[in-house]
């Protein structure tokens, strides 16, 4: 059992918060699979109905899932396609207390023309007996489809929004744009889901994030694009040819207080993307730049102008990214990670955080050398009140959980 004291946060709090708190933040590092291939993509959420998160990864030829409590491993699907699974989503849409999940599979980024050889999207059908494989159901696919997400807009119905990173016949980010599509979920297992084209417009689509309101339901979608970061609001769906707006929003600035307003909100290419709170009424975007790129940025409004932070460029393949108040400050704090080896030879996660709006970002480790990061999430696991870590590692072939432990006495 590994304890990961933050030792650096005499920089991050500051001395005046140390000597009224005298404490200091704690992360226990567990390492709950270590023989993973890639872990190409992470989700959470309940599968057995027992109230708890479990942990769930698309893994080069697996999707398969952790139980919460003893992490004991169970396989889910397997082999879907000649190629690499490449994301998961994992969703209770029926309200039953049980995720329903959907994958996308067949990666094939080189290939941006056929669709038989790049691309592929499955719902899996909960089978009736625990220990069996779920049935892939195949949907509808563009080539290179590469990460998703399951979606609530404001007309109640839950969607599978899916970003491929390039657009058909695309080459070298040139070309035609990625198509993003929403599927309606109508859980009848045969694919026959209503399919809508969200946006087209865009290159190099790496990732995106919705922008929820306070009723749960998605107002807008960032996503991060060769383009810089891009905001697909007011969310549209075609009927008989009739635009019906579905996000319930009438502008940006309605959603968060005009704050990235308009649908170009940064010029600067970006592939990791989140969205977090520095207020009760301020939200901040943060970035990794380019597109498995070597800086973290932050994008927060300053006297109602767009200000950009670049806060660490030590950054090489930077492949994960996920918000939330881990410190109990609140205000946002951010968890970032890479993949390959940089300057300093070195790969990991490290989370970043900022006490007040008129202070810097500061970082610190959380795992120095011990994940080659391909993607991270955060949720409470274990019902303490603390958003706790999961992130999965490429060439380091582990799925690994970091336990928030509160403050540690001094």
């Amino acid at each position: 059992m590994r304890y990961i004291i933050l030792s650096t946060i005499f920089t991050l709090l500051g001395l005046d918060v140390l000597q009224a708190q005298e404490n200091l933040p704690l992360f226990r590092k567990q390492v709950i699979d270590d023989k993973i291939t890639i872990g190409y993509g992470l989700a959470i959420g309940d599968v057995d109905g027992d109230k708890k998160p479990d942990i769930i990864v698309a893994d080069k030829k697996q999707i398969a899932w952790y139980r919460n409590g003893d992490w004991s491993k169970s396989v889910i699907a397997e082999n879907l396609t000649e190629n690499d699974n490449v994301c998961v989503a994992a969703m209770d849409l029926d309200g039953d207390g049980k995720v329903e999940i959907a994958v996308g599979a067949q990666w094939n980024p080189g290939e941006t023309s056929d669709s038989l050889k790049s691309g592929a999207v499955f719902f899996l059908k909960r089978p009736a007996g625990s220990d069996a494989n779920w049935q892939p159901v195949k949907l509808h696919h563009e080539p290179t489809v590469h990460r998703m997400k399951w979606i609530r807009f404001a007309d109640g119905n839950w969607y599978l929004v899916v970003v491929p990173l390039h657009g058909r016949e695309n080459k070298q980010g040139e070309g035609r744009g990625a198509k993003i599509l929403a599927y309606k979920f109508n859980g009848d297992g045969k694919g026959n889901w209503p399919l809508t084209v969200l946006d087209s417009s865009l290159h190099m689509t790496h990732n995106f994030v919705p922008l929820r309101d306070k009723q749960g339901n998605t107002a807008a979608i960032f996503v991060a694009s060769k383009e810089g970061v891009r905001n697909l609001e007011p969310i549209r769906l075609t009927d008989k040819n009739k635009d019906k707006a579905i996000s319930g929003a009438t502008g940006t600035s309605s959603v968060v207080n005009g704050l990235f307003a308009g649908a170009d909100v940064t010029n600067y290419g970006s592939g990791e993307i989140g969205l977090g709170n520095q207020s009760a009424d301020s939200r901040f975007i943060s970035t990794i730049e380019p597109m498995h790129g070597t800086s973290l940025v932050i994008y927060d409004m300053i006297n109602g102008q767009l200000n950009r932070t670049v806060v660490d460029t030590s950054f090489n393949e930077g492949h994960g990214l996920t918000i939330a108040d881990f410190l109990g400050l609140g205000n946002d704090q951010v968890v970032a990670g890479w993949r390959q080896p940089n300057k300093n030879k070195k790969i990991g996660l490290k989370l970043y955080a900022r006490i007040n709006p008129k202070a810097g970002w500061k970082h610190f480790w959380l795992d120095e050398d011990g994940i080659a990061v391909e993607d991270v999430q955060a949720t409470d696991l274990n019902g303490d009140g603390k958003i706790d870590i999961i992130a999965s590692g490429r060439s380091t072939h582990n799925v690994v959980i970091y336990w928030n432990e509160g403050m540690f006495p001094k």
